[in-house]
């Protein structure tokens, strides 16, 4: 009995052993679960991503909200746009700064985008699209991009929301464009595009899926509660667009953090003469929306930091993802 003494020992120093091994490797385990449920630990800056919803001369109000984001240094991780918001999105991105944009915002008109046309899918089409973001563009392609970028169509025959992340800005941009009615449809190796914001009207849940932790988003939404009759055909699509918006919005609304709607209820589609007062609704509706921006960098209290390390839950005014 006393010769088996030392080899139990042994066996259990060995046991001790391993045994510690797997309460460590468990508590390394937890620890990474932990970072990986909750993305925003005590001390780190959560990514920022921005969606810019489509609206079309409406949209130079974007270039509002990116120039008070970038004023106040609230980093911008990821951006994602739909029409408009993929033209304003894909300039910023490719390295054009926000006083570029405003000369842009300035000098562009309905003429620079479309041409009349005699088709039996749309009365205009967007190919001089291509000479123009050929000439504006400081990145052509997604990989070269300074910020990464998500562009949205809608492939036609399917109705599925498309998210564009490689290759071609121009072909994507056009895509998520074509507005139905209006442009005629985009061809991109052999499928059909039509505008994004059939699908993503304001594109929060892709920029979310691209690893933003908190979503910023952009809707420009116009009044559709005609007082009048409509004018012409493309009063009747937009208020269409309008109101099919208006029924869908909780589902993108549920992905963002954030919220914001400059005020452009008064300006009509074609609206670019009106640039600064776009702008200014842009740059308003921002300012409003930034003590709400800043919450999401406030440095956890230090007590709570330590109480409740990796796992400490986000604080109230930052709503968990």
């Amino acid at each position: 009995m006393w010769g088996f003494a030392p080899s139990a020992n042994l066996d259990c120093g060995v046991l001790v052993k391993s045994l510690g091994k797997v309460i460590r490797s468990v508590q390394a385990f937890s620890r990474e679960f932990s970072r990986k449920a909750n993305p925003l630990e005590p001390g780190r800056i959560p990514a920022v991503g921005v969606a810019l919803g489509g609206g079309f001369a409406r949209g130079i109000a974007h270039v509002g909200v990116l120039k008070v984001l970038e004023e106040e240094g609230i980093p911008v991780n990821f951006i994602a746009g739909t029409s408009v918001g993929a033209l304003i999105g894909a300039a910023y991105c490719s390295g054009l700064s926000i006083s570029e944009l405003q000369d842009v915002a300035h000098k562009v008109r309905f003429a620079t985008f479309a041409r009349w046309t005699l088709s039996r899918y749309g009365f205009a089409t967007n190919e001089r699209m291509v000479s123009f973001l050929t000439r504006t563009l400081k990145a052509k392609k997604f990989e070269d991009l300074r910020i990464p970028l998500g562009i949205v169509a809608t492939e036609f025959n399917s109705g599925d929301g498309v998210v564009f992340r490689t290759g071609s800005l121009i072909d994507s941009i056009r895509a998520s464009c074509a507005y139905p009615g209006m442009f005629l449809p985009v061809n991109i190796d052999g499928r059909c595009f039509v505008d994004g914001m059939l699908s993503y009207p304001v594109p929060a849940i892709p920029v979310r899926e691209m690893g933003a932790q908190r979503v910023l988003a952009v809707h420009l939404k116009g009044s559709w509660s005609l007082k009048t009759a409509p004018r012409h055909l493309f009063d009747v699509i937009g208020q269409s667009f309008a109101i099919a918006q208006d029924r869908m919005s909780q589902r993108w609304r549920d992905s963002a953090d954030l919220v914001i709607e400059p005020d452009v209820a008064g300006f009509d589609f074609d609206d670019f003469k009106r640039a600064d007062e776009l702008l200014s609704v842009g740059e308003l509706a921002m300012r409003k929306a930034l003590p709400a921006v800043r919450k999401w960098f406030e440095a956890p209290e230090p007590k709570l930091a330590a109480k409740f390390g990796n796992a400490m839950p986000a604080p109230a005014s930052m709503p968990a993802d």
